[in-house]
């Protein structure tokens, strides 16, 4: 027996919860699947010990899709706001904070001259991007120079989307700085024209923050907001085209099988499990999808007695650029970020070790992890005992990579998707794998499928 649904969402990550959220809050009977036991995706809270621990995401950027969103489902009261603290980056075995703004970076002996001089020509200055795509890497070498790229650029590329500057594509990376060129000829000039434009919409500036019981709060109060219309450990198996221009889809529970008819299908899942999905309307989405690289990464959480460690931990942690030769990423100080992380006498820090350029790594075994992490940070924070405590995750997908080609990528999946209406596509993999981008997103697929079903 086929049942009915006026929307279906396939995946309750963060992508899914929020456009079922949306579709439900607009008056559309939104169902929503996730094929795990749990909704959220990545962003996982776990309290252990005393420690409260993030699996994934270690905070979110006000974005103003997020913030609003917050206000929305009444989270207002449970925001810790990150307190404004340096960025460090490891430099000739040393933590120095980085100086990223115009003052202090001038003021700073962290650059040379030639490269403080590249920034100022480019104030100054004009210049249009090439005609060609062009990677990250090769974009800082052009405008500025290779040693902006090693001590500060490239550390930033791997905390964000622990991939490689000479595969990532600008454009799609970060289109802002793009656009800045395009638009003002001047990287410089182009993001402070965008800051002065954010600046009168009367929004606050961009920070950190996270929840008081951790950033699955958001999670928790998405799932409550959709009810029983979110169900897990149901799994999309198949989609097929009806005669009427809806879909059926496919689900398997427990081993059991039923199938929905809808005439809104919005797709949440990764790259690789949407290419499968649609292989059935047309198999060159499987071609372009599946092709879709994502990095790897292992989430290594340590507590430490404070006493044991001499570093004043007065920051929001430190990136290392690759020439350091360290295997470990980052480390987030968590417990000088936000209240209630480590209990009283301790500190937790959160270390992300792998990414493309070392995928090896979490093939290894955790207690290997925690072993090298410990191995490696110890000596920069100067601390004389083990830890305390210890926690370690892995995700063999973590964050998906827009290299090269990546916009063509997506305009060949669009240009398919107008073969198939009735179907929509969202998450990490679109328009950025920051959260706020991916709430934004959600809320823009939720308001085209309103509009589609009640028209």
């Amino acid at each position: 027996m086929t049942r009915h649904v006026p929307a279906l969402v396939v995946a309750g990550g963060i992508s899914g919860l929020v456009c079922a959220y949306a579709l439900r809050k607009s008056g559309i009977d939104a169902e929503i699947i996730e094929a795990s036991p749990r909704p959220g995706g990545a962003i996982q809270s776990v309290t252990r010990d005393g420690f409260l621990l993030e699996l994934g995401p270690q905070s979110f950027s006000s974005a103003p899709a997020l913030t609003d969103l917050c206000h929305g489902l009444g989270l207002d009261n449970q925001i810790l706001p990150a307190p404004s603290a340096p960025r460090f980056v490891l430099l000739n075995g040393a933590l120095r904070p980085a100086p990223l703004r115009p003052p202090a970076f001038f003021a700073s002996s962290f650059f040379n001259v030639k490269t403080k001089w590249s920034v100022l020509r480019d104030a100054f200055g004009r210049s249009v991007p090439p005609a060609n795509e062009e990677s990250v890497g090769a974009f800082v070498r052009r405008k500025f120079t290779p040693e902006l790229l090693e001590k500060l650029v490239g550390p930033f590329v791997s905390g964000i989307y622990a991939g490689d500057p000479e595969k990532l594509s600008l454009r799609a990376a970060f289109p802002q700085v793009y656009d800045a060129e395009s638009q003002a000829r001047s990287i410089v000039r182009g993001l402070a024209r965008l800051g002065k434009q954010i600046k009168q919409t009367g929004r606050p500036r961009r920070s950190l923050f996270s929840f008081r019981d951790g950033n699955e709060s958001l999670v928790r109060a998405l799932a409550v907001r959709i009810g029983p219309a979110l169900r897990a450990n149901v799994r999309a198996t198949r989609i097929l085209r009806r005669e009427d221009a809806s879909f059926n889809v496919q689900l398997e529970n427990s081993g059991s099988a039923e199938t929905i008819s809808t005439k809104a299908l919005i797709l949440a899942t990764p790259t690789d499990v949407t290419g499968t999905l649609l292989a059935g309307l047309d198999l060159s989405f499987e071609s372009l999808l599946r092709k879709v690289e994502y990095a790897p990464v292992a989430v290594v959480s340590l507590g430490y007695r404070r006493s044991e460690i001499r570093h004043s931990l007065n920051g929001f942690g430190f990136l290392v650029p690759r020439s350091a030769g360290l295997r470990v990423l980052g480390t987030v100080w968590n417990s000088s970020l936000f209240p209630g992380r480590a209990p009283d006498g301790h500190v937790l820090m959160t270390s992300f070790v792998g990414g493309v350029g070392d995928p090896a790594a979490v093939e290894l075994s955790s207690a290997e992890l925690i072993s090298l992490v410990h191995s490696q940070i110890a000596p920069l924070l100067s601390a004389s005992g083990n830890p305390a405590f210890s926690n370690v995750t892995v995700w063999p997908h973590a964050i998906p990579q827009y290299n090269l080609g990546y916009l063509d990528r997506l305009a060949a999946v669009t240009k398919l998707l107008q073969n198939c209406p009735g179907i929509w596509l969202t998450g990490n993999y679109l328009r950025g794998p920051a959260v706020g981008s991916c709430v934004e997103l959600a809320n823009a697929v939720a308001e085209e499928v309103r509009k589609a079903l009640q028209s």
